[in-house]
């Protein structure tokens, strides 16, 4: 396997930069600044045609006059010289670089030109870069920042590829104040040449990275990038925000499978096929990953919680509760145990409750190692050990009482020393999630936090960063999937097609479609089509009354609520009164199906529809009269796996339907998952389809069996 381009972009040993001066105004000289400031100890060679020296370094004209080729260029320059400049880097033999100027594809279709230009450019010279249009890269093991802010000086452990570059560079004030640290990040820009499926992988290759985060407002690979994180997220995890699925970005279908399938529908389906962990801010991307990066792996979901206080352990319960996590009530035998060291009416059950005890050693360091060492819990949420922070709340009302002494002689008399607190998590290897509501200003919060356990700012917001190491440990369990090998093109169901193509149709008829079905073994009523009451009537009596009679025709996609069905058809009177009925109500003679009345309560639906970038996906919910009113679906990209269709029968709300309910026997979960599949297969094997549209998928007692079908092809 190739080596990946970044480990050269992250890790130079020489670092030319285009764009920087002595004006700390200019953006180019704040991110060379970042360079110079944050300890980069790699060579750094300025390119200035008229400066001499560029922040304290001696510049050089042009890119001939370096003593060697450097191993990454950064370039800030204005857009209409980055490919003359480029041609003369990669003419020296350097072969990475940092674009960091806009005004490319971003900027419409001479951006676009330019940005093929550009990418012709690198080609001839084997170059790979990041960019453009992004603030750069950053390296904390080295010291490498090469955005416009200082970054923290302690290597971190959270890897970041995002397609802002605010998220890289604006919030690392923001990161410094929450203790988080980013052991590499990347701001990918347009992804001209490097994507976020590159950054994913380096990322994940990246010994110092413990968890990697990731901002996403498109992906244009859907299939690589699936692949590459099912290979990932068992060994490490992936958190990632998905920021481009509104109503407004959704494309409509023909079908109710491409009517529901908007974009944000669509990523939530491919991060869980991928073992990905989704959440809703940038906030918890960064709060969340940092639990991930931190912590020991969650072993179990039995939760410990230890408060100062009542509502902070009702609240980290009740979200625990909430995601199927247990906080199981302790032992007699714990329970007695914590009671030696509590107040008589502090409650030591699960929650421990030690009711505003300001003993912060007692709560920090004692209980809960009586608590991870008990064998009774996989990880331990903490609430309100406090020091500086709150001592200089309470300084103003009470330092009169203790003899009115400056407040470091008042806060000398109540600190004590945590140091064994944040030891807890390695030495037991368990989780430690701390919530507090004072800030790094709090000495015992700053301990925390420098040594690797994080804290938040609220139970809830702790509960959660718990709960996203519970998914992570849920993803570790899965079976791993392996794309499935496609079967041969079924003959019958390529004849199918071409001939309505041949016909400029849009869509095939329902008895056409379920022909093509059926060809590729998925499970469909039992039907004739007729064209007179007279061959309705034979199709009825071979096949038993009651029946179902359907107008069947391409032109009619949908067929509910326009008076072109009639159910449960008892006789052949009733037969002949809804044969005139349909033709009347479909304006013109059409062919009717006769089809076999099944019965069953359970109705889901099965679909496929396209997208750019990804292909085909599969869709799986709730079906009949219920698809629009309760959108309960879920989708992945074709192939599927049968443990990825097993995993999406699991997805929906109303999974308890699919198991024994209210006298009906558990459905058969193995013939719905090889259905999901075969839906994969078929459009996979002829792209001309643009959508598929099974429902309702009745269940037939434990069976189920596809009562309906629409097939869309592309036109």
């Amino acid at each position: 396997m190739a080596e990946n381009p970044l480990h050269l972009i992250m890790n130079p040993q020489s670092i030319a930069f285009v764009g920087a001066s002595n004006n700390p105004m200019k953006m180019g000289t704040m991110q060379a600044l970042s360079i110079v400031k944050d300890g980069y100890q790699g060579k750094f060679y300025p390119i200035h045609l008229k400066e001499k020296t560029v922040l304290g370094c001696k510049a050089y004209a042009a890119a001939r006059d370096l003593p060697e080729a450097p191993d990454l260029v950064i370039i800030a320059i204005p857009t209409k010289n980055v490919i003359p400049l480029l041609e003369e880097f990669g003419s020296i033999g350097t072969r990475r670089a940092i674009i960091i100027t806009a005004g490319f594809k971003e900027t419409g279709e001479s951006g676009r030109d330019m940005e093929k230009k550009l990418i012709a450019t690198v080609n001839r010279h084997n170059m790979r870069f990041v960019g453009p249009n992004c603030v750069g890269i950053i390296n904390s093991q080295i010291n490498l920042n090469t955005t416009v802010l200082g970054m923290d000086k302690l290597p971190g452990r959270l890897g970041l590829a995002s397609q802002s570059g605010t998220y890289v560079t604006q919030t690392l004030h923001y990161l410094k104040k929450k203790g988080i640290r980013l052991s590499k990040a990347i701001s990918l820009g347009n992804e001209a040449n490097i994507d976020i499926v590159t950054a994913m992988e380096y990322l994940a290759e990246d010994d110092d990275t413990k968890a990697i985060i990731l901002y996403i407002e498109g992906i244009r690979d859907g299939r690589r990038f699936v692949d590459a994180a099912r290979r990932i997220t068992p060994f490490k995890p992936v958190l990632a925000q998905y920021v481009g699925g509104s109503a407004a970005g959704a494309r409509a279908g023909l079908s109710h499978t491409g009517a529901m399938a908007g974009p944000d529908f669509l990523y939530d389906g491919i991060f869980r096929q991928s073992g990905i962990i989704r959440v809703g801010s940038v906030e918890e991307l960064y709060a969340q990953g940092w639990a991930l990066a931190t912590q020991p792996p969650l072993g179990g979901r039995r939760v410990g919680v230890l408060t100062n206080s009542g509502g902070p352990a009702t609240a980290i319960s009740y979200a625990c509760d909430s995601a199927g996590m247990d906080v199981p009530r302790f032992s007699p035998q714990l329970q007695e145990e914590i009671k030696k060291h509590i107040q008589p009416h502090a409650a030591a059950g699960n929650p421990v409750d030690m009711t505003f005890d300001l003993d912060m050693p007692l709560l920090a360091i004692t209980i809960p190692e009586i608590i991870m060492k008990s064998g009774e819990v996989d990880a331990l949420v903490l609430h309100g050990a406090m020091g500086r922070g709150f001592m200089k709340e309470a300084y103003d009302h009470a330092h009169e009482l203790v003899g009115d002494v400056p407040f470091a002689e008042f806060f000398k008399m109540f600190d004590r020393d945590l140091s064994g607190a944040y030891l807890l998590p390695q030495k037991y290897n368990m989780p430690l999630i701390v919530s507090s509501f004072f800030d790094r200003e709090d000495n015992y919060t700053q301990a925390y936090q420098d040594n690797n356990v994080p804290v938040f700012d609220s139970p809830e917001r702790a509960a959660r960063a718990l709960i996203s190491l519970y998914q992570y440990a849920l993803v570790k369990k899965r079976k791993t999937a392996v794309s499935p090998a496609l079967p041969p093109v079924n003959e019958t169901a390529a004849n199918i097609i071409s001939e309505a193509l041949a016909r400029n149709q849009k869509a095939l008829d329902e008895y056409a479609a379920k022909k093509l079905l059926a060809a590729y073994g998925i499970p469909v009523v039992q039907e004739t089509l007729t064209a007179t009451p007279q061959e309705a009537l034979a199709a009825a009596k071979e096949l038993g009354f009651p029946v179902a009679l359907k107008a069947c025709s391409w032109e009619i996609m949908h067929k509910s609520g326009k008076g072109l069905i009639a159910l449960n058809v008892e006789n052949e009177e009733k037969l002949k009164i809804e044969f005139k009925k349909i033709q009347q109500a479909a304006g013109k003679a059409v062919p009717l199906l006769v089809q076999q009345m099944i019965s069953g309560s359970r109705e889901f639906l099965a679909g496929m529809t396209r997208f750019a970038g990804f292909g085909p996906c599969v869709v799986f919910g709730l079906g009949g009269i219920f698809t629009e009113a309760l959108h309960d679906t879920t989708i992945r990209l074709a192939p599927l796996a049968l443990e990825e269709a097993r995993e999406m029968i699991a997805d929906i709300r109303a999974q308890k339907l699919l198991s024994e309910f209210r006298g009906m026997p558990k459905v058969n979960t193995d013939t719905l998952a090889l259905i999901l599949q075969a839906v994969g297969f078929i459009a996979l094997l002829h792209p001309e389809i643009a959508e598929i549209d099974l429902n309702p998928i009745i269940i037939e007692g434990a069976k189920p069996v596809v009562a309906d079908a629409l097939i869309v092809l592309s036109t």
